[in-house]
């Protein structure tokens, strides 16, 4: 779980988090999850992948206000052989969920060819897939 305090600059005039930087939030927590997955942004652009966001969504549940201590969980919703979608949970410090997100990745050479990582990146396929939890359960906290 990567874990995020707010910054006073991430603030709005009314002193709550603008809404903007949750999306910030998530690309931290993703390059962290990778991170711990073994396949680090470095790793992975010196192998040859690029990975863009394809679409990213953001569902507000509750403010955060400066100095808080933001709970960010990373789970693998689904994976295709060239496809990722995560999903993303945040949660403040009195447990509340502050919000909820998802964010999906193509994956391509550095001249924009479509990577199949099943076949061309395997290792990388089986360390994403094994973040996928079994029907009904939850996957192994990183």
């Amino acid at each position: 779980m990567y874990e995020h305090r707010v910054q006073y600059y991430e603030t709005d005039r009314m002193g709550i988090t603008h809404h903007s930087n949750y999306i910030r939030w998530m690309e931290e927590a993703r390059v962290d999850f990778l991170d711990r997955l073994g396949w680090s942004y470095a790793r992975l652009e010196e192998e040859g992948i690029v990975s863009p966001v394809v679409s990213v969504e953001c569902h507000y549940k509750h403010s955060s206000t400066f100095h808080d201590r933001i709970r960010i969980e990373v789970a693998v919703e689904s994976l295709t052989a060239a496809k990722l979608k995560l999903r993303y949970t945040m949660t403040g410090e009195d447990g509340k969920t502050v919000c909820t997100g998802r964010s999906e990745h193509c994956f391509l050479s550095p001249e924009g060819r479509i990577l199949r990582l099943s076949r061309e990146y395997p290792a990388f396929h089986a360390a994403l897939a094994a973040q996928i939890p079994p029907e009904g359960g939850a996957p192994d906290a990183l």
